[in-house]
């Protein structure tokens, strides 16, 4: 079995590579309120995206090449045993606890041809370890009408899964400015419903001040509205999980970018709820 490096736990170093290992890692997540487990299926570091705010160093664009399931489980299982014991966590104090498996990583999970089978490994593992937490699937969205996502989906929610699905902007301006994607916002809003459908979802938005300003409500308000009609639609959503920047983009834009203050996003969790949804901030 593999044996993953110790690692050094902290809300500002998401670092994939950290434990020594192909395809698991471990953070403590802001969001997620504690250790994960990250699985990254995107070893080649690309992605059909890119966002202005990626933490990836040299993300390139594409798709995430095939995985070794069998590796992929060897590692799970010695990240989660490590873990368990505290063998895997560098410094004093009590064991954080892990509170989930996430597929996230160094690109867009569902772009690999071997997700819905990584969806099986990971539920095997955790099934192995007696260790009932949520895996969550970190993602763009981009794939989750295809019937071969669709079929993956329906496997992370008999296992008690949830998405957490990137709708950071609603206008065609906003999605190119910001993720670096031409999809139309009724395209994006029409994958995040079929999502929702098949397995529990977060939406997850991410807002940052670009050039010193914050968004302009020109990108806010059709964003609320978008949120809005899939609330009128009744669109089954968990809530809306805001964020702004924790740690530096690796992208060309980043010396543009800058973490937003807590008044500011707690105003727009208040927007959010006022729409019906529940909303959680990220700082």
């Amino acid at each position: 079995m593999p044996k993953p490096r110790r690692v050094h736990l902290t809300t500002k170093t998401h670092d994939s590579a950290e434990a020594g290992l192909t395809y698991v890692y471990a953070v403590l997540s802001r969001r997620a309120g504690g250790v994960s487990i990250g699985v990254n299926l995107s070893t080649n570091k690309a992605c059909n995206w890119r966002c202005v705010y990626c933490q990836v160093p040299g993300l390139v664009r594409g798709k995430g090449p095939p995985v070794d399931l069998a590796k992929l489980e060897a590692e799970l299982d010695s990240v989660i045993a490590a873990a368990g014991s505290g063998e895997l966590f560098d410094g004093a104090g009590p064991v954080p606890p892990v509170v989930d498996v996430a597929f996230s990583g160094d690109g867009e999970p569902t772009t690999s041809p071997d997700f819905g089978a990584a969806v099986e490994v990971v539920a095997r593992a955790l099934a192995k370890a007696g260790l009932r937490v949520p895996i969550i699937l970190i993602t763009n969205g981009t794939r989750a009408g295809s019937p071969r996502i669709q079929s993956a989906l329906k496997t992370l929610a008999s296992q008690g899964g949830v998405v957490w699905f990137k709708l950071d902007r609603a206008t065609r301006e906003g999605l190119r400015d910001t993720n670096g994607t031409p999809v139309s916002p009724e395209r994006h809003l029409e994958r995040l419903a079929a999502c929702a459908a098949v397995c529990p979802t977060w939406i997850q938005a991410c807002f940052f001040a670009r050039r010193g300003a914050p968004p302009a409500e020109s990108e806010l308000a059709p964003w609320l509205e978008a949120i809005a009609g899939l609330v009128r639609d009744g669109v089954p959503l968990c809530g809306v999980h805001l964020y702004t920047l924790a740690r530096p983009s690796y992208q060309p834009e980043a010396p543009e970018l800058a973490a937003l203050d807590s008044a500011w996003m707690q105003a727009l969790a208040a927007r959010v709820r006022a729409l019906g949804l529940e909303a959680r901030v990220s700082i």
